[in-house]
């Protein structure tokens, strides 16, 4: 039995994303916009309703010109192409599955080649930034320790915003060494540790309402989840004036708090693998990039190998920073 287009769209976002990937409702929401997006594309090429397209409507030659018209018609850059090509890639690997007669067509798919593209530039907050940002915050008002608190987690945790949106008490360990459980990417958790001042400030925050362990840590006013649209709001309103315009112009947004912890933890010489731990990377080359970000570090490393009329420099090598930080070394004995 042939099944229909319908049934196969159907059964990708119903069962085999969720289920047999284990993505998350963003990632298969950005699914379900490429395969609209497409979908659409291709009915207009036909010039008939979605509803009355077939399987032999997809074409390699449709895939194709559907990808060139993201870039020349809609504007889309061309990193957004590659993501999209990459969520044609994983349905047209499905339907090879489910329909073989359809394996021809998906092979050429699968060979659309990713276009080249130089990676986005990657920002953070300078130390003395960081402090400036959190002199700035207000003091007074029934929401000023709720902003504090979670901007002093983002730039803790370096966490996802949307990990931050997923938080529960009773992901949190408040006794020592307190530490915070967060549900990443894939379906994966990992640990972190907090430090002093964040315990200090989650427990005065809990403190404010009796929660059950499955509500969230941070509410919205009437004990509401905040969303990551409502994270983003107030990382917007409290750090707005930190942005940069120019050539390299910087936007403050939760997740240039996750930069910022990973350049501060690794100008604080904390080991790239621990970095890769502590944020939730897959790949190590994710973790990589940071250490091309700071002048600090650079500087300190050309200080360290400078040649001068004596010879070539004998600055001592500091001892690595979380080799005498007790709490990360706790945390790491807890893993």
């Amino acid at each position: 039995m042939t099944l229909s287009l319908g049934t196969l769209v159907q059964s990708f976002f119903a069962d085999h994303l969720p289920v047999q990937k284990g993505l998350r409702l963003g990632s298969i929401r950005s699914y379900r916009d490429t395969i609209r997006l497409f979908l659409c594309f291709v009915a207009a090429q036909r010039g008939r309703r979605i509803t009355a397209l077939a399987l032999d409507d997809l074409t390699f030659e449709r895939s194709l010109a559907f990808l060139k018209h993201l870039e020349q018609e809609r504007g889309n850059s061309v990193r957004t192409r590659n993501q999209r090509r990459a969520a044609l890639n994983t349905f047209f690997a499905y339907l090879a599955v489910r329909a073989p007669e359809m394996l021809a067509v998906c092979q050429q798919v699968a060979a659309i080649p990713v276009k080249r593209t130089s990676q986005p530039a990657t920002h953070f907050l300078e130390r003395e930034e960081v402090a400036a940002l959190f002199r700035s915050l207000p003091r007074q008002g029934h929401l000023a320790l709720r902003d504090h608190t979670l901007l002093l987690f983002l730039y803790n945790t370096g966490a996802r915003v949307q990990e931050v949106a997923d938080l529960r008490i009773e992901h949190l360990e408040l006794k020592p060494p307190a530490k915070v459980h967060l549900h990443g990417k894939g379906g994966k958790w990992r640990t972190c540790p907090l430090w002093d001042e964040t315990l200090k400030h989650i427990q005065a925050l809990l403190a404010q309402r009796r929660a059950a362990p499955g509500e969230p840590v941070f509410c919205a006013p009437k004990a509401r989840p905040l969303t990551r649209f409502g994270i983003y709001k107030i990382v917007r309103r409290h750090g707005a004036s930190f942005d940069t315009h120019g050539p390299k112009s910087r936007r403050v947004s939760p997740h240039l708090f996750r930069h910022t912890a990973a350049c501060h933890l690794l100008e604080s010489g904390v080991e790239v693998n621990v970095i890769r731990s502590w944020l939730g990377h897959v790949s190590l080359d994710t973790t990589n990039r940071y250490a091309e970000l700071t002048l600090r570090a650079k500087a300190e490393a050309l200080r360290a190998c400078e040649v001068s009329d004596s010879g070539i420099s004998t600055v001592p090598r500091p001892r690595l920073a979380w080799k005498d930080d007790k709490t990360l070394l706790d945390w790491l004995n807890s893993l």
